[in-house]
């Protein structure tokens, strides 16, 4: 049963539609259990500020209320105010873009969220979304808790990855 139809027109995405089938931040994969929303994301600062500029008409007015948005990339806006991400372009010569999802996986996270469900992609996704807690075990292994200067970069990709180091 489809909920509701969602037609895109960003600078990445033109006539792309999906359908919302699934109700907003629920009906989660059995294995997929994110730390954060995609909003608590957007509110602390990931992708230093320059992800889903663009793209606001797609998702909730109060994802962005208290987002940390930038017109060009700035690691400042980041939570840890390092930058931990690699170029989109690397994304796509690795293979890890899915078509209907150009931004990678935040964007996929932020469409599930909301409710689309595509089986093989949310598959794929939550596997990839499980193999970051290696670093979440190296963190733990390697920093005092609540340290938050112990190991920047890789608690920012963490945070990236809706996983909250915060709390390691």
């Amino acid at each position: 049963m489809v909920d509701q139809w969602v037609e895109v027109n960003d600078r990445m995405q033109h006539g792309y539609r999906y359908a919302r089938i699934a109700p907003v931040g629920a009906d989660f994969h059995a294995d997929f259990k994110p730390d954060l929303t995609p909003s608590e994301m957007l509110e602390l600062g990931i992708f230093g500020g320059k992800y889903m500029t663009d793209c606001r008409e797609e998702f909730p007015d109060e994802w962005f209320e208290n987002a940390r948005l930038s017109s060009r990339r700035d690691p400042r806006l980041n939570f840890f105010k390092v930058a931990a991400s690699q170029p989109l372009s690397v994304w796509q010569a690795k293979g890890w873009i899915y078509p209907d999802d150009p931004r990678g996986w935040f964007q996929w996270y932020c469409r599930y969220f909301m409710g689309r469900r595509i089986e093989d992609e949310d598959e794929r996704q939550v596997r990839r979304w499980k193999a970051m807690s290696r670093h979440v075990a190296q963190v733990r292994n390697h920093c005092h808790p609540s340290d938050w200067y112990c190991r920047p970069k890789q608690r920012q990709a963490l945070l990236q990855w809706a996983y909250d180091s915060r709390a390691l």
